[in-house]
């Protein structure tokens, strides 16, 4: 590990798009931002997603992380709402393999585990933890629980390191490509675009 290392969580939404960035130094973490991107105020479901994209890959050119900790989407009840959530995961995902920055995924369960030793705990627990963990002043704390929920994949991140136990992770393009080839496949086989001879 460098002298430093910065580590960028998200918690993906198509409503709110929460982040937060902490500094690793030796065995000190500390914050670095934390903050929201309300989606509300658009209407076209496309357009959520170029502004994840794009959010997504100024964060990575202003604070330049070593590393992504996603949350990865639980499985629910509405197909609709699925679909829409993971494309928002996958377009954030995207913006960090663009930047060829290491992805790691991880589910809602485990990084409550590693926060607060339960699974079941609330947002609110899991952003008080957070609290004292990185000494966050309660003024600076945000009433959307969203932002501590990308802090909280970054941090979940930070306690993995050097014991990685996550659900799955990328290092790039061609990694993840590597790493899903029947999703490729299955993919390739409904979509196949004529050749332009790129990758």
């Amino acid at each position: 590990m460098s002298d430093e290392t910065i580590i960028l969580g998200i918690d993906p939404g198509t409503t709110i798009m929460g982040y937060g960035l902490i500094s690793v130094k030796g065995n000190k973490v500390s914050l670095i931002a934390m903050g929201v991107v309300d989606l509300k105020k658009y209407k076209d479901h496309y357009q959520k997603l170029q502004r994840i994209f794009s959010r997504t890959l100024s964060l990575i050119d202003e604070f330049k992380p070593e590393a992504l900790a996603i949350e990865a989407p639980f499985f629910g009840k509405n197909v609709q709402s699925m679909l829409k959530l993971g494309r928002a995961q996958g377009v954030a995902m995207s913006a960090a393999l663009y930047r060829n920055l290491p992805i790691t995924e991880y589910a809602p369960l485990k990084i409550k585990m590693a926060i607060t030793g339960y699974g079941a705990a609330s947002k609110e627990q899991v952003a008080d933890m957070l609290r004292r963990f990185l000494s966050i002043p309660a003024d600076q704390m945000l009433p959307q629980m969203d932002a501590t929920d990308g802090l909280a994949a970054a941090y979940c991140h930070y306690l993995q390191l050097g014991r990685p136990t996550s659900d799955a992770s990328y290092r790039g393009w061609k990694d993840f490509v590597a790493k899903n080839q029947t999703r490729v496949r299955s993919h390739s086989k409904k979509n196949s675009p004529p050749s332009t001879g790129e990758e």
